[in-house]
């Protein structure tokens, strides 16, 4: 059983907050986007997205549950057939709510929740796999790195060694050469 919520309860009992979720729920379904206030649009979310993920597995045995709590049978169909397709390749986040301002009669801080049908975009998961692989490919290259790093270091040493030797103006040049040349190939070792 699910812990109660902290603090006093939408509409004063819990039966009201049942039936205002359940009715909240139905024109979120019914319309994809709805204007309510901020407290109930932050109860309705987990209610909604856990209606959503009933409808995903769309067996006769979530059906039943849903229609247990929502009892339009128009609105389920629509939610096991409509929406579940549209949400079927995204993992959670099935509602957004953005906040809009305050009502004008009581100033009763408002938002929109809305549905997110939008389909997943591919680039991110690619660029999340790209992420994934950076990182593990850091940790194996680090060890590697750090036995690579104390080589690089020497050559730097014996490069400014190389610099002090030339005493004359007309060595200099060709010194200060020298030093730049070998100091790129030094960075692209490490």
């Amino acid at each position: 059983m699910p812990t109660p919520t902290k603090g006093p309860r939408l509409g004063g009992g819990p039966a009201h907050e049942r039936l205002m979720l359940a009715n909240l729920a139905a024109s979120l379904f019914e319309h994809k986007r709805i204007t309510t206030t901020v407290t109930k649009a932050k109860r309705l979310k987990p209610y909604a997205e856990r209606l959503v993920t009933f409808a995903k597995r769309g067996d006769l045995s979530s059906r039943r549950r849903v229609l247990g709590l929502i009892s339009d049978k128009g609105i389920v169909h629509e939610l096991f057939t409509d929406i579940a397709g549209a949400v079927a390749n995204r993992d959670g986040g099935y509602t957004r709510i953005t906040k809009i301002g305050n009502r004008k009669g009581d100033n009763a801080p408002m938002a929109v929740i809305e549905l997110v049908l939008e389909p997943v975009s591919p680039k991110q998961a690619v660029v999340a796999e790209a992420t994934a692989a950076a990182k593990k490919d850091a940790e194996k290259a680090a060890p590697a790195a750090e036995e690579a790093a104390p080589v690089a270091e020497e050559e730097v040493v014996e490069a400014d060694v190389v610099a002090d030797a030339p005493e004359t103006e007309a060595e200099a040049p060709e010194a200060e050469a020298a030093e730049t040349e070998e100091a790129p190939a030094a960075e692209e070792k490490k």
